[in-house]
């Protein structure tokens, strides 16, 4: 079986000096491809970095996360904005904006509300115009984007360890969006229902490392790829499917997503 881990935040610190070590572990466990996930500016150059030191395996996603608004550098938006646009139409190494979206945790005066919302609109104008595909964040967040998400043509749309309201789930399904779910898909009993109600066909797994978790068997674990064939088994003891079938059509929702072929 081949397995993909459609987001995971390789340019983190956490990964540092590790980056071999989990590619190598993830090639061994027949984790195929990789998404790194960005946050600001530095993370998006060392996502393309790592797309380029292991092409084929290693993918970028290229953006800001909307907990790195505030804290943002003068002109550092713009300057993301720029350099997303320099490498965006490199397809065989830039697949995505990500990750972006709305948290209102990080975002409770009314300017860091305005900033975030302003970040977030370009993101979106930027994938619209380089007709790639976007990794939301939408964490207490979700009906507001996908409200404005109507507003924009976008190639496709990929809701990163979507948890709820569950009442969208209809919504984004029939909007022909992915949702990937992770680690949590194992011991949370409210991702294995948002697992439950979105179609295999728009089903995507991720890691979201380095992230850690608590639930067993990853308690006390490094995150990494490897998680990820947990994750396939726990979809398919929900949805009462064989793992190959399921990994089989998780890949195909990973090339069709992201264009790529694997």
């Amino acid at each position: 079986m081949r397995f993909v881990d459609a987001h995971i935040h390789l340019s983190e610190p956490e990964y540092n000096e590790k980056i071999q070590w989990i590619i190598e572990n993830a090639k061994q466990a027949g984790v195929v491809a990789l998404v790194s996930n960005s946050m600001n500016l530095e993370t998006s150059r060392t996502s393309l970095k790592l797309a380029e030191e292991h092409s084929g395996v290693v993918y970028a996603a290229l953006g800001i996360h909307p907990w790195n608004v505030n804290k943002l550098a003068p002109n550092e938006l713009e300057q993301t904005i720029d350099f997303i646009q320099q490498n965006g139409a490199n397809r065989e190494l830039v697949v995505a904006i990500g990750e972006v979206g709305l948290d209102p945790q990080y975002a409770k005066r009314k300017e860091q509300k305005e900033l975030q919302n302003k970040a977030f609109h370009d993101m979106l104008r930027l994938a619209e115009k380089l007709a790639l595909p976007i990794v939301v964040h939408s964490r207490w967040s979700a009906p507001k984007i996908l409200e404005t998400l109507s507003s924009y043509h976008l190639s496709a749309v990929l809701w990163h360890w979507l948890s709820s309201p569950t009442e969208l789930l209809p919504k984004i399904v029939e909007r022909g969006d992915y949702v990937s779910e992770g680690p949590p898909a194992v011991f949370s009993a409210r991702i294995q229902e948002v697992v439950q109600l979105v179609p295999l066909e728009n089903l995507l797994t991720e890691t979201d490392g380095p992230v850690r978790y608590y639930g067993q068997p990853f308690k006390d674990k490094l995150t990494t790829p490897a998680f990820i064939l947990e994750v396939v088994k726990a979809i398919a003891q929900i949805k009462g499917l064989k793992e190959s079938d399921v990994a089989e059509q998780i890949l195909r929702n990973f090339s069709n997503l992201f264009n790529l072929r694997i």
